[in-house]
């Protein structure tokens, strides 16, 4: 089955392409590193097919938790975006492909050891190159009805906050207590499903998604596969949401709030309860989210310089997972002075907050701390429109929920728009 869903995508990639922007289509020569191929990729944009390339890496120096020491790590994420009614005049029809190839680990598994993380491009296996976004979506009803299917990856839609989005920290993308999950659709590991958007009013919408259980094969933790198999179960989750500026044409920052839940089909043990023989309670993981975010005040007059504030808070059972909740609070200011408006300065505060049961089943129940706490201040430097240099600080308190000595960490993001 593998075999021949890749089959289909590829071909796919070679019939047509998505979400072209405008009709003159991105800006290549001047807002990427390997420009316009000599006018091949402003020619593809025309025709539907829209290609984006990043290429990151993190460099952190850590003192305290784990051990002292310095990592990297490399991500490498490539996209083709396709307007199929442009290329084959399939009205409403768009699709997706992207690769991602992850490189290097370590930063918080090898040195601090939190239970967030450090960076959001720290994976699992030491270096991954897989096939993470695959999917088809037809719009209907003049655009207010899209239903989307294939592999597809939550955190690209639900519970995102848009000013966050500067920070390295992995909790202000994918909660903490999400993540901890068995088998959540989010980088670096996608599953298949279901994916439908109601805009039920210009400014309000609501989504929802069924998806496989488990992602991939848990087995080839390195492979990319649509394997649907027995006690794998579903994943769901369902989000509405306000966009209060969604219809003013003029408005240039950030203003959203939004609601959500989501749950498993399938139960996980217990990690504290168990039944009259000794056994692990089988459970239903389950949570849910609120956020908003708002651009606070405009800088020196501009529409393009402000100052946006968000908050987040997050909350699973509790019964099987080490974080119970968090609360996200930050700060991002674009353009802080008039003569970088393209720079974002940020200041970020989470904190995660430790399930009782967890903390009752660790060998030394004393040393455990109800919370861990992070702090991340960091400043994105934008030397060219594809070039940007991000000089990051984080302070972890209680790295792992543990009573371990707090985390100092010191690093660099290196962005290029290919």
């Amino acid at each position: 089955m593998r075999r021949s869903m890749i089959a289909i995508l590829s071909g796919l990639t070679l019939a047509g392409p998505a979400f072209a922007a405008d009709d003159a289509g991105p800006n290549y020569t001047e807002d990427t590193l390997t420009g316009d191929w000599g006018g091949a990729r402003s020619a593809a944009a025309k025709r539907g097919f829209v290609f984006e390339g990043l290429a990151r890496v993190d460099a952190l120096r850590n003192r305290g938790a784990i051990r002292n020491g310095s990592r990297h790590v490399t991500h490498l994420d490539l996209k083709l975006k396709m307007d199929l009614e442009k290329a084959a005049g399939w009205s409403g029809g768009s699709a997706m492909i992207n690769v991602l190839h992850d490189g290097s680990w370590g930063p918080n598994a090898q040195l601090v050891g939190s239970q967030m993380g450090v960076t959001n491009v720290e994976v699992n296996a030491p270096t991954t190159a897989r096939l993470f976004q695959a999917w088809l979506q037809q719009s209907l009803f003049d655009d207010r009805l899209a239903v989307l299917a294939g592999l597809y990856p939550i955190d690209s839609e639900f519970f995102t906050v848009d000013s966050a989005g500067v920070f390295i920290g992995p909790q202000y993308g994918t909660p903490a207590d999400l993540a901890q999950t068995r088998g959540p659709s989010i980088f670096n590991n996608s599953a298949f499903g279901l994916r439908a958007k109601w805009n039920v009013a210009k400014t309000v919408y609501a989504m929802g998604a069924v998806l496989d259980g488990i992602p991939n094969d848990p087995a080839r933790p390195r492979a990319t596969a649509i394997r649907f198999a027995k006690g794998d179960g579903s994943f769901s989750i369902g989000e509405l949401g306000w966009l209060p500026e969604a219809d003013n044409d003029k408005f240039k920052g950030h203003a959203k709030a939004a609601i959500g839940v989501w749950g498993y089909s399938a139960k996980v043990n217990d990690q504290r309860d168990t039944d009259a023989a000794g056994n692990a309670l089988r459970r239903h993981q389950g949570g849910g989210y609120v956020l908003g975010e708002r651009t606070l005040a405009r800088l020196g007059g501009s529409e393009e310089r402000f100052l946006s504030g968000f908050a987040r808070y997050t909350w699973t059972d509790g019964d099987s997972t080490p974080v119970k909740n968090s609360l996200n609070l930050g700060l991002h200011a674009r353009g802080p002075v008039a003569s970088r408006p393209d720079d974002v300065v940020g200041f970020a505060w989470t904190r995660a907050g430790m399930s009782q049961k967890w903390r009752d089943v660790q060998t030394v129940p004393g040393d455990t701390k109800t919370g861990e706490t992070a702090l991340e201040i960091t400043y994105r430097y934008a030397v060219t429109p594809w070039f940007a240099i991000q000089p990051n600080y984080q302070y972890i308190k209680h790295p792992g929920g543990a009573a371990a000595p707090n985390a100092k960490l010191i690093g660099v993001r290196l962005d290029l728009a290919l």
